[in-house]
């Protein structure tokens, strides 16, 4: 089994400092955020994401199990903002920073929601930088699709659209609002 505690103390110190810093100003930009009266219930609310699978429509030998982690800041009328530390299909630390939108209340599904993020992708770099499109020096643009349901208060679940190349399984616990106060 392969460290993946090595990669990331193989990475340069600034390539790290300028992941973490990018994920924490994103949470923190959401906080500033003004709110409509009509959104008080929802305003500020923070969700834990995390990845406990990831299925690829194409298995491959040198696919390696994805570690996923996410902070998620939802905003007034159902908007996002967040960011994602996984490590890549491949092993290597990556990142997505995003803002996006939620749509909630499915017809015959209340408790349905879908969902579109849209942001900077960093990670694909060296022999896998042409895995995902328009990548410059590990950056590029990203996308994800996903369709999620809120079990509990507490535990959503929701599946994730990777390009043409994966589906993510999540799970999200929504966190006490007064959590970064």
């Amino acid at each position: 089994m392969r460290d993946v505690t090595q990669d990331f103390r193989d990475l340069a110190p600034e390539r790290i400092r300028s992941v973490v810093g990018s994920l924490a100003l994103c949470a923190l930009g959401g906080v500033s955020i003004p709110v409509a009266a009509n959104d008080v219930a929802t305003r500020g609310d923070w969700e834990l994401f995390v990845s406990p699978y990831t299925h690829h429509y194409h298995s491959s030998a040198h696919h390696e199990y994805v570690y996923a982690l996410g902070l998620v800041r939802r905003l007034e009328k159902n908007r996002l903002a967040g960011g994602f530390a996984f490590s890549n299909s491949f092993g290597q630390p990556s990142a997505y920073l995003f803002g996006g939108q939620r749509y909630v209340g499915l017809p015959g599904c209340e408790k349905c929601y879908l969902q579109w993020t849209g942001g900077l992708l960093y990670g694909y770099v060296d022999e896998h930088k042409r895995k995902v499109p328009f990548n410059h020096n590990g950056f590029s643009p990203g996308l994800v699709l996903s369709v999620g349901h809120q079990f509990s208060r507490k535990v959503h679940g929701e599946v994730e659209l990777i390009g043409t190349s994966a589906l993510m399984f999540m799970l999200i616990l929504p966190l006490p609002a007064d959590t970064f106060r």
